[in-house]
């Protein structure tokens, strides 16, 4: 089969591998129909994931259709539509009775184009398949359910539910590539009073207004802290969302908190970020990090199975799975053009 292969820092190709196989009894392989790429993979690429080894396949997203199942396999047949989670989960270990799945430490967690083999092929070894994997509802697309694997629950997650964005709120989001929209998505189910986009890219301040921003500002020209003070009667945002992964952002967020606010950082840090807490600790700040679990997964199918999240919005670039030079490209350079999140389509 083909498969995204890559060969250390700035170096990917699309060549043949060999097809996966069933290693262990709870394993399933999964025929690649639909996948994307994630703001993680420009990292590996980068050199920020060291445990990322050359000959890895990359990729942590897919919808596909299970090809063979393993002996222990129960809720799966082959010929199942599924939706592949980025997050794989052991189902017995402490913390995934917890709901703590991102923390498995029954060989589970964020392994898929990682640890193992991931998605950006033409099949994929799915481990723990029965509590990684979703059968897809009818009625819905594979562009919808794709952004299921990752962005939609890890903004929810990570961003809104850790920032417990309450009704009412000021909620601030800094960086809104997908997964600051993802955030904007999910702050928007708990009717915040407002939601301030924070971008240095116009094209994505756009999108952030469409996605339900109710104010953008594009801090390479303005300046947010007046800003947002100056919706808050000088008090600051009561959450604010670090979806970047760079140390300024992460330094402006907790500029723009309020005391007693919540910073809620999603964003992949490739360096160390300074924590102010000469500032911080006298305004009674909470800090928030975490990987995604993606606990959420059930709730957020139901509703986009409902269409009261329109996830289809956040595909703005179409490829067939053998297209991964020009994918990658159109979303490295998304400030130039315009990619939310491309779509690679077998």
């Amino acid at each position: 089969m083909k498969a995204l292969v890559y060969h250390g820092p700035g170096d990917k190709a699309w060549e043949e591998v060999p097809d996966p196989k069933l290693l262990d009894d709870t394993d399933a392989i999964v025929r690649v129909d639909t996948t994307t790429i994630c703001g993680t993979d420009l990292h590996i690429l980068k050199g920020d994931v060291p445990e990322v080894t050359p000959g890895r396949i990359l990729g942590h997203e897919a919808v596909g259709t299970v090809e063979a199942v393993g002996s222990g396999v129960k809720n799966l047949g082959i010929g199942d539509r599924v939706l592949v989670s980025c997050i794989s989960a052991c189902g017995r270990c402490r913390f995934c009775r917890e709901g703590r799945y991102g923390q498995c430490i029954g060989g589970g967690g964020w392994i898929l184009g990682h640890l193992v083999d991931g998605t950006q092929a033409e099949r994929v070894r799915v481990p723990f398949a029965d509590t990684s994997t979703y059968v897809v509802p009818e009625g819905v697309s594979d562009e919808e359910i794709v952004m299921l694997a990752d962005i939609l629950p890890t903004g929810y997650e990570v961003g809104v539910l850790n920032g417990q964005v309450r009704p009412g709120d000021t909620v601030a989001v800094v960086g809104v590539g997908p997964i600051g929209l993802a955030a904007i998505v999910g702050t928007k189910l708990f009717s915040p009073s407002r939601v301030v986009a924070v971008d240095l890219a116009d094209t994505r301040l756009d999108a952030a207004k469409r996605f339900g921003a109710d104010v953008i500002v594009n801090n390479g020209r303005e300046d947010v802290v007046s800003i947002i003070k100056g919706l808050t009667d000088g008090l600051g945002a009561d959450v604010v969302i670090e979806a970047v992964g760079v140390p300024e952002s992460f330094e402006l967020c907790t500029e723009l908190v309020r005391p007693g606010g919540r910073v809620a950082n999603i964003g992949v840090h490739g360096k160390s970020a300074t924590l102010h807490l000469e500032t911080l600790w006298i305004k009674d700040v909470t800090v928030t990090t975490g990987l995604v679990d993606t606990y959420s997964t059930p709730t957020l199918l139901r509703l986009v199975a409902g269409h009261q999240i329109d996830a289809d919005q956040f595909a703005t670039h179409h490829f067939g799975l053998d297209q991964f030079e020009e994918a990658y490209d159109v979303f490295a350079r998304a400030a130039d053009t315009g990619s939310l999140k491309v779509v690679l389509t077998r």
